[in-house]
């Protein structure tokens, strides 16, 4: 239970004194960074699965 005791110690003191924590403006510039990226990704992955859709609906026409 000592062990446990000092690693929650030990974890505050680094979360706290040690970690450099972003700035706000950092903090949303990223997150607008990560949903932009994720917004276009997503819209890459619709298109290349409509584009199969239909491609395999044509092959499967014939």
């Amino acid at each position: 239970m000592r062990k446990f005791i000092n690693y929650l110690k030990e974890s505050f003191t680094e979360l706290t004194q040690k970690v450099t924590w972003p700035t706000w403006e950092k903090l949303q510039s990223s997150a607008l960074l990560v949903l932009v990226t994720t917004i276009i990704l997503a819209a890459v992955v619709w298109v290349i699965d409509y584009a199969f859709q239909h491609l395999m609906e044509f092959i499967y026409a014939l």
